[in-house]
């Protein structure tokens, strides 16, 4: 079999395979207040989201056609692959793509095998960034654009990742503050069995928007492989079986739920109640739907943290985990170096074999480490039998802001 073809039907194959990581990695995103407050039973919840996110993903191309260029230099301004990566069947791309999306795979299942939230979105761009400074040097990252608007590895990916987890925490404890002012004389039964009708409107909403962000994000890379192989030439519009095929891997994702992440989002951040839950949500959902529309690949698990943790600030006597917070924090800290430098190595090990031989060592190795981390996570399982126990340790109290009463 030609090479090119072999190294095409590996990077779907991986990019499917990094989409169905996404869907378990987030589910929580979506679903884990839901599920702690009882909002939701866990197994409906997984199912609700999976279909949400499989409607989700047809409502917006947005990112899908700007998700690779943002961040490496090898495709031109109409998002076509530039003509010196198309020698031999656009090998060289396609070894590029396939690296990077095997640190974006690692890294995921790591983060959700430690039952850490993290960004699967800075995991594919940390992998791509990585295999591309193997590849083509520093040069060949796109790092801020050519200065005329917010571009690169600075404007997509930094920023967003700084900014958007403030502004949702702000907006989820305004939220918050404001729901525990107006229901201030409610009884708590009626106020927590309101809420959780609300829960499920605003989690729906926010599985939602994930399905018009993230899933957008493999499907620019597959049709950046097309585009490569020749076997696409439409660099405005996504091949419909991309849509689909990627629709249906994060939705089988988002069905298995990634218990793990889900039990740390909505036992281990917060001991949340109802009216925390909607509004963590809501905030979500609006931060998450106006980044889509303005072409933003931000990450939804930063989102959907600062929320939770926007509503444990808005609340007195919320009990919040700092320390949880804190390893949340330096996983963020390091998903771009780690994945990048998995990609890194990943390219490195294509390109030094080469040829069939080179994707398909990629490609092995990915699978073992891949085999391995599963088996490792059956030692300890969590699953939607005890996500909701309770959580060890002992939590500490959210500090009021100043000049907010309650």
């Amino acid at each position: 079999m030609d090479t090119s073809l072999v190294a095409l039907i590996l990077v779907i194959l991986t990019a499917l395979a990094f989409d169905f990581t996404n869907g378990f990695h987030d589910t929580g995103n979506a679903m884990a207040t839901s599920i702690a407050t009882g909002a939701l039973r866990p197994k409906v919840a997984v199912m609700l989201s999976a279909v949400l996110n499989l409607v989700g993903a047809f409502l917006s191309v947005e990112v899908a056609l700007t998700v690779t260029n943002a961040v490496i230099k090898i495709q031109d301004k109409t998002g076509a692959p530039k003509a010196e990566y198309l020698a031999n069947g656009g090998q060289a791309l396609l070894l590029i793509v396939l690296a990077g999306l095997c640190g974006g795979v690692v890294w995921n299942l790591l983060t959700w095998l430690l039952g850490l939230p993290s960004s699967s979105s800075h995991a594919l761009f940390g992998g791509m960034i990585g295999a591309a400074i193997a590849g083509l040097g520093v040069s060949g990252v796109n790092w801020a654009g050519d200065g005329t608007k917010l571009d690169g590895v600075v404007g997509k990916v930094i920023l967003p990742a700084l900014m958007s987890p403030v502004i949702a925490g702000c907006v989820a404890a305004l939220g918050t503050w404001l729901i525990y002012r107006i229901t201030e004389g409610v009884a708590e039964r009626y106020k927590e069995s309101g809420f959780r009708w609300g829960q499920i409107g605003s989690a729906s909403l926010v599985s939602l928007a994930h399905g018009t962000n993230d899933a957008q994000k493999t499907m620019g890379v597959i049709t950046l492989a097309l585009l490569a192989s020749g076997h696409w030439t439409d660099t405005t519009n996504i091949p419909l079986w991309v849509k689909f095929a990627c629709a249906l891997a994060i939705a089988l994702g988002t069905y298995l739920g990634g218990w793990r992440i889900i039990r740390t989002l909505g036992k281990g951040l917060v001991e949340i109640s109802s009216p925390q839950g909607m509004a963590a949500e809501s905030s979500s959902a609006v931060t998450i739907l106006a980044s889509s529309h303005l072409g933003f690949a931000l990450s939804t698990t930063h989102v959907a943290t600062g929320s939770i943790l926007g509503t444990g600030i808005g609340k007195r006597g919320a009990e919040v985990r700092w320390g949880v917070a804190g390893r949340m924090a330096v996983a963020w800290l390091t998903t771009l170096p780690a994945a990048g430098l998995v990609g890194a190595v990943m390219w490195w090990i294509g390109h030094t074999l080469g040829g069939t031989l080179g994707m398909i060592a990629v490609f092995a190795i990915l699978a073992a480490l891949a085999g391995y981390m599963y088996l490792h996570s059956r030692r300890a399982p969590i699953d939607h039998n005890n996500v909701n126990d309770e959580w060890e340790g002992t939590p500490t109290e959210a500090p009021v802001p100043a000049g907010v009463n309650h």
